[in-house]
């Protein structure tokens, strides 16, 4: 049996990377939804074809999808068997994403077109996070996704006894 997991948390929190490390273990495609969401030059894509790719990548049998967006949540918490919550401090998140900038200077990785960018505001938001959308997201897990399995990651040391259980 395929599984459909879905990986949540802050920017910065490693989601990306556990997504992929997490593919990589269980043999099952991963999907990155900023890569949905922006075009290039840092442009939201339109909401009905922000949903309709991912009403598109939680139609196959196994998936992991990484990111928020919960205004999308509705397609995918009531069809994933796992959510995974990073739950790392914001000044983890912020030291991650400024190494991210750092070392991603000038490239594209986040999204195709969208260049490497960090400002007042991302800054201000990661900060915010934890009051602003924290508990949000939790209701949301509990509400939308009760018949899957919650696990919530706060350290390095969560992460890996968690990818040596998948």
């Amino acid at each position: 049996m395929k599984r459909r997991v879905l990986v949540l948390g802050p920017s910065g929190s490693g989601k990306s990377t556990l997504a992929r490390r997490l593919g990589a273990v269980l043999d099952v495609p991963v999907t990155h939804l900023d890569q949905l969401y922006w075009r290039p030059g840092w442009v939201p894509a339109p909401p009905e074809e922000f949903r309709a790719a991912q009403a598109a990548a939680v139609a196959t049998d196994g998936w992991i999808i990484e990111g928020n967006y919960s205004s999308s949540f509705d397609l995918r918490l009531p069809l994933a068997d796992t959510v995974v919550f990073l739950d790392v401090p914001r000044t983890t998140s912020l030291r991650r994403v400024l190494l991210r900038h750092l070392r991603e200077r000038g490239r594209d990785t986040q999204a195709p077109g969208c260049v490497s960018k960090l400002d007042g505001a991302f800054v201000r938001w990661i900060w915010n996070w934890p009051r602003t959308h924290r508990s949000r997201l939790l209701a949301s897990m509990a509400a939308d996704a009760p018949q899957a399995r919650h696990h919530l990651l706060s350290t390095r040391a969560d992460v890996a006894a968690f990818l040596a259980s998948a």
